[in-house]
């Protein structure tokens, strides 16, 4: 008897990190995701040298054929931050408090470049526990000239 008793125990413990391993490897796979999210909109905005009507559209294709729901709050007390609050390539400026699909601000350097910072949202959750936080992933763009139709200038 004092057998089966320790064998149970054993087949627990690795049930337990059978478990472990798998809340693992889901957390890898959320944030490889949006890593992934990160760079493609990193490089729509690089190819079309900012964030126009086109580029809008594309980084919204992104984030709808990946999946990606992750919502999050732009960066506090900064202006010139933009959220979108939907695929439809709805934005808005920055209101804090409010959640985002993803943010981003345009900066000029002093040689006349403009360059992007992206911000997209990593939404730390367990299975049985739910959402637990949300870590923003940033992303920063090639210094570039600029087009003639992007959307800030309007």
């Amino acid at each position: 008897m004092r057998e089966v008793s320790g064998s149970t125990w054993v087949f627990q413990i690795m049930i337990l990190f059978i478990l472990i391993f798998a809340c693992f490897l889901t957390l890898v796979l959320n944030y490889n995701k949006a890593y992934r999210v990160k760079n493609s909109m990193v490089s729509i905005v690089e190819i079309h040298e900012g964030i126009s009507e086109e580029s809008l559209a594309l980084i919204n294709n992104v984030l709808y054929g990946e999946g990606y729901t992750n919502t999050g709050q732009c960066p506090r007390g900064e202006d010139g931050w933009y959220g979108t609050t939907s695929f439809d390539g709805d934005y808005e400026e920055a209101v804090e408090g409010t959640r985002y699909n993803f943010c981003f601000k345009r900066f000029k350097t002093d040689e006349g470049d403009t360059y992007y910072e992206i911000k997209v949202f990593y939404e730390f959750s367990l299975p049985f526990l739910g959402p637990i936080t949300v870590f923003p992933i940033t992303g920063r763009t090639d210094n570039f000239m600029g087009s003639n139709n992007q959307l800030l200038d309007q």
